[in-house]
């Protein structure tokens, strides 16, 4: 009998496999990686700072005026060379110096305030005066202070960095990379009171012996709740603006046990809105869409089993176990990959092993960056009992040749002497 479809189920059948059609292509869409985003800020890198892979860069080492995002080396070492319950009175020159047109937080001369309210202002307002108090503090002046920046910089391994002053005043000589900020911004976050004071969305400082009570927002929109460029993942960040320097800004972000720092230089304004806001975003989104955590192995796996030559019978096969855990950073499109390690063991691998001995390691280089982890013994290995008396029995036989050796040496020599 031949059947006749009505025509609402041939429309049913057709939207159906439309829908299912639709469904698969949706599917492999969400997962597949997308393209690196084009900036229009002269400068940028995106870093993970678990693993310093470098996600996304443009022009990362190409020298670049830093502006204000000069205040992070000049908090962090304010940081690591006062308390913040120090009192610190500024002086006149540091404030008056001070070019027209640079943001202040208008310090009077003699006016006394604490390094963590001096820091609120440097990290929350971007007070150039600030800078200067707390720079001249420091240092016993501002040229001394500067060069310690320079000499941290340095130790630091920021090769392309050089500062003249401790704010951002434009400057020939003053000049940074979007790599060496990444690199700063990731030692600055070690620190506590840094993270803590350079993510405050706002401030406030008391009265003081010269000024009445001060509030601030962060000019870190991106911190700022309500305001239209805030991004809940950014947990902190340094803005930096002149006019030779554009619009600048190192800021991190952690979303999904993932951190990431991110640094945007030489920015503009597109409909009143500054890029360095709005690109930081775009490489924020385009590093955890794109990239996942991915376990590679767990600590006491075990790698391989091997035989130790001169161990016991009932010791000697002795399994390898990986002395902590991997987590790589990895593509998404890479995530069912099955890496395979680079194995170097030890030479001469024998008895006595005890547990927890380090005999070798096993090397992951995935996707341009290296992990290396321990290869440790599970059990104890004990000398093989057998072939501790066979080496006794050898070592015994080799005393009594090189005994009778000698002693045949010395009646030779006798006998060669009576005749």
């Amino acid at each position: 009998m031949k059947y006749i479809l009505s025509k609402d189920i041939k429309r049913f059948l057709i939207l159906f496999f439309i829908f299912i059609f639709v469904t698969l292509f949706s599917y492999n869409f969400v997962y597949a990686d997308s393209e690196e985003p084009t900036l229009q800020s002269k400068a940028a890198i995106l870093v993970d700072n678990s693993t310093n892979k470098v996600l996304y860069s443009k022009n990362a080492d190409e020298k670049m005026f830093p502006a204000s995002t000069t205040k992070i080396m000049t908090a962090i070492l304010a940081l690591e060379n006062c308390k913040l319950d120090e009192v610190v009175t500024a002086s006149y020159d540091a404030v008056m110096s001070i070019p027209d047109g640079y943001v202040k937080a208008n310090i009077d001369g003699e006016e006394q305030l604490t390094v963590e309210q001096l820091l609120q202002l440097i990290l929350v307002h971007s007070a150039n005066d600030a800078s200067n108090v707390l720079g001249e503090y420091i240092g016993g002046s501002v040229d001394s202070f500067v060069s310690m920046m320079n000499t941290k910089a340095s130790n630091l391994g920021l090769t392309n960095t050089h500062y003249t002053n401790t704010y951002g005043l434009q400057d020939p000589n003053h000049y940074t990379t979007a790599h060496d900020l990444a690199i700063l911004m990731q030692y600055c976050i070690k620190n506590e009171d840094f993270r803590r004071l350079a993510g405050s969305a706002s401030c406030s400082i008391p009265a003081t012996n010269k000024h009445e009570p001060r509030s601030y927002v962060s000019t870190n929109d991106l911190i700022v709740p309500n305001n239209e460029n805030y991004y809940s993942y950014v947990t902190v960040g340094k803005t930096g603006f002149t006019t030779e320097a554009g619009e600048c800004l190192v800021s991190c972000a952690y979303k999904d046990n993932i951190e990431l720092t991110c640094v945007v230089l030489g920015g503009t304004k597109i409909n009143g809105v500054s890029t360095r806001f709005t690109e930081s975003k775009l490489l924020y989104e385009y590093g955890f869409n794109n990239f996942s955590l991915k376990n590679i192995v767990n600590e006491g796996d075990i790698l391989e089993q091997i035989d130790v030559a001169n161990g016991s019978p009932d010791t000697k096969k002795l399994d390898l176990a990986f002395s902590n855990s991997i987590n790589a950073l990895v593509k998404n499109s890479d995530k069912d990959t099955n890496y395979i390690p680079e194995i170097k063991l030890d030479n001469n691998i024998l008895a006595p092993i005890s547990q927890g001995d380090v005999l070798g390691k096993a090397i992951y280089n995935i996707d341009g960056v290296s992990y290396e982890v321990n290869l440790v013994a599970t059990h104890n290995v004990e000398t093989s009992k057998l072939l501790s008396f066979i080496a006794k029995i050898v070592f015994i036989m080799f005393l009594l040749i090189m005994t009778y050796l000698i002693l045949f040496r010395k009646k030779q020599k006798k006998a060669d002497d009576l005749d």
